[in-house]
């Protein structure tokens, strides 16, 4: 008999359909029968000896909520026997209903029950507890997690104990995962906590790799590549890393069309066994990151998101470096500028921030352009080295790319058809924080702001807490001026403020959008005795009246 060995999880959900992702423990069909009659099957496919299902529930109604059960060859696994959670359901959202989006970053798989979190609470937990207690009260209607859902390279000691079970970790990777088997251990970490599973199994869920997803830093510049690809331990990595992604996190960010539109699902499924199939895949987009798109669109009633992959689309040649290939920066325009009258709310999801302090803003520049070779080859061999070292590597790090996206804003942003909002939505730097850029002369129509949200599960040292206050202060803007003269840098084409923040700790934010209306809420986990971690409210302002 088939058992369920993770899940499930309710990802793509529209007001007429929906996916839910299992793992189960040998070949079966999985069902999802939901209690007003809708649901859907899918026989599971194979990779690397892992068995999944991704079952397209069809029949749902817009503008109510259905409770649901996963069945696998007839046999009822979900809800789990004596589980203390509400019944799991799909809430299929109205055209035109109101719509409360959490997002968040970077979280550590929280360690078992009873065991101390060096950390503090898990703000998904806390997130959890909250819902079960309350499932009939004001929930987020779609989850954002916008990156590093996993450490490849930061393992727990119970997952390094498992790996020193299975390989020297004296060798290369070390205590970092070396292939697809180990990364399947980082989701069991992660997605079998018990409050985290009811909690992706309600609550529909659209994700985003960052670095950490592989490796820290992953795509910084082309000589950090070459040295990667030098290594022995890096292409397993590496492909591993990418076909565990497309499995457990690309493949729910998909409608129905474009499942059914996608060859390599098709290959994989069709497949007796589908890890050729999708190694080839992941080969593939390695070698030419341009026959693979990570990003993706998503329209809610009148709230627009474009999910940018801002990781493996780069262009890392020091003479054309961008954040987007010239085929993801087109898509992007693309899907921005397509039918404006459509949405009142634009959200551009990355995973790096877009604006950030103003003296890392302009020391990434300054390091762009001396590893561009502004200040001749010396300079540019010790910019290489401070550019691994302090992690410069955002959106200011790539100041065309930068100023591109400046300019499409703007762009959204303005005339007859302007949304109420454009919200660039971030994490990745272990801190939350509010900026609202400024154009010349009279600027869009729309409030436009950058939310930053980090981390939903981790920590920042206290040196970079400093750091990240300081940032913002006059003194560093003048130290900033002084590194962008040396690096000969225009002025960018905005400038910004920070309006909120910084705010630390484990965090999640929710946008609030009904019609043209916008809130903004920040709430913080803190530890509760008995029932669970509570989220506490540290800001709740309005974004657009």
């Amino acid at each position: 008999m088939s058992a369920l060995r993770l899940g499930p999880l309710l990802r793509y959900t529209d007001g007429s359909s929906a996916t839910v992702w299992v793992e189960t423990s040998r070949p079966c069909t999985a069902e999802v029968r939901c209690a007003d009659g809708a649901g859907g099957t899918a026989h599971s496919f194979q990779i690397a000896g892992h068995h999944y299902a991704l079952v397209p529930v069809t029949g749902l109604t817009a503008g109510t909520s259905t409770t649901y059960e996963v069945l696998l060859d007839d046999t009822r696994v979900w809800p789990l026997p004596g589980s203390p959670f509400p019944p799991s359901a799909i809430h299929a959202p109205g055209p035109e209903g109101d719509l409360n989006v959490a997002f968040g970053s970077c979280r550590w798989a929280s360690p078992p029950a009873g065991g101390d979190d060096p950390v503090g609470p898990d703000a998904l937990d806390a997130l959890a507890t909250r819902l079960a207690a309350d499932p009939e009260g004001e929930r987020p209607h779609v989850l954002l997690l916008l990156g590093d859902q996993v450490y490849a390279d930061e393992t727990s000691d119970d997952t390094q104990r498992w790996l020193a079970g299975r390989r020297d970790l004296k060798e290369a990777p070390g205590s970092g995962v070396a292939d697809y088997e180990e990364y399947t251990h980082l989701y069991y970490e992660s997605w079998l906590d018990p409050r985290i599973r009811w909690l992706l199994s309600t609550v529909p869920s659209f994700m985003i790799f960052d670095d950490h997803d592989v490796i820290d830093d992953w795509n910084t510049s082309a000589a950090w590549l070459a040295d990667m690809r030098s290594t022995g331990w890096w292409r397993e990595r590496l492909l591993s890393g990418l076909m565990s992604y497309w499995v457990h996190q690309h493949l729910g960010n998909l409608s129905l069309e474009e499942l059914a539109a996608d060859p390599v699902y098709e290959a994989v499924r069709e497949a007796p066994d589908g890890t050729d199939v999708l190694r080839a895949f992941a080969a593939r987009a390695d070698a030419d990151a341009t026959t693979v798109r990570w990003s993706y669109r998503r329209d809610f009633g009148r709230v627009r998101l474009v999910m940018v992959d801002s990781r493996a689309a780069r262009v890392l040649a020091e003479d054309e470096r961008a954040m987007l290939d010239p085929g993801e920066d087109a898509w992007l325009r693309e899907q921005v500028r397509d039918t404006p009258e459509a949405y009142d709310h634009l959200l551009i999801g990355t995973s790096l921030p877009w604006l950030l302090p103003h003296l890392v803003h302009d020391a990434e520049g300054w390091n762009a352009a001396l590893c561009g070779g502004e200040r001749g080859a010396r300079w540019a061999r010790f910019g290489e080295k401070v550019r691994r070292a302090a992690d410069l590597e955002h959106w200011s790090a790539f100041p065309e790319s930068f100023a591109g996206l400046a300019e499409l804003i703007a762009e959204a942003g303005s005339g007859h058809h302007a949304p109420a909002t454009v919200c660039v939505l971030s994490g990745d730097v272990h801190h939350a924080y509010i900026a609202e850029p400024s154009w010349p002369g009279p600027g869009p129509d729309a409030r436009v702001v950058q939310l930053v949200c980090s981390p939903v599960h981790n920590s920042v040292p206290l040196s970079m807490r400093l750091a990240f206050r300081i940032g913002w202060s006059a003194m560093a803007r003048g130290i900033g001026r002084g590194l962008a003269r040396h690096g000969r840098l225009p002025q960018p084409p905005v400038s910004w403020r920070k309006t909120g923040g910084p705010w630390f700790g484990n965090q999640l934010m929710t946008l609030t959008l009904r019609g043209r209306s916008a809130r903004l809420r920040l709430e913080h986990a803190k530890a509760r005795q008995g029932t669970g971690p509570l989220l506490t409210t540290l800001l709740d302002s309005e974004l657009a009246p």
